[in-house]
């Protein structure tokens, strides 16, 4: 097998660590009125906005551990959960331009995961059966 793009890597790591974090802060505000009401802006519920929003961290973590496992289908998981959650907050946020930035990241670390040394990588980790 290849050696894992420093790239991967950084990304696989930051998927873990910033999911993570986000459950730790989501655990901490889920009883802040501000963020309560922030979130109530959304013409999605609070309690389907909590439920994706655990989907999207337990497949983020998936995504991370899978990457650095060499597994293809991890980064092809990433690509599209953010795809369809990019899809689904630009339906229903009420802050759009908020989204900006994170569509951007998301352009920015699609680019590397998809590169040749990636992709290099990724196809060396499959499994051949014969």
């Amino acid at each position: 097998m290849n050696k894992r793009p420093t790239s991967v890597t950084i990304i696989s790591w930051f998927l873990i660590v910033t999911s993570l974090i986000t459950v730790i802060t989501s655990v901490v505000n889920i009883s802040n009125p501000d963020v309560k009401a922030i979130m109530q802006l959304s013409v999605i519920p609070l309690e389907v906005q909590y439920l994706i929003m655990a989907i999207g961290l337990i497949i983020s973590i998936s995504c991370g551990l899978l990457m650095l496992a060499g597994k293809s289908f991890g980064r092809k998981l990433y690509v599209g959960w953010t795809i369809l959650s990019i899809a689904i907050s630009l339906f229903t946020s009420p802050l759009k331009t908020l989204l900006i930035p994170g569509i951007i990241f998301f352009i920015v670390i699609a680019f590397f995961l998809y590169r040749p040394k990636a992709n290099q990588y990724f196809s060396d980790s499959k499994v051949v059966t014969k």
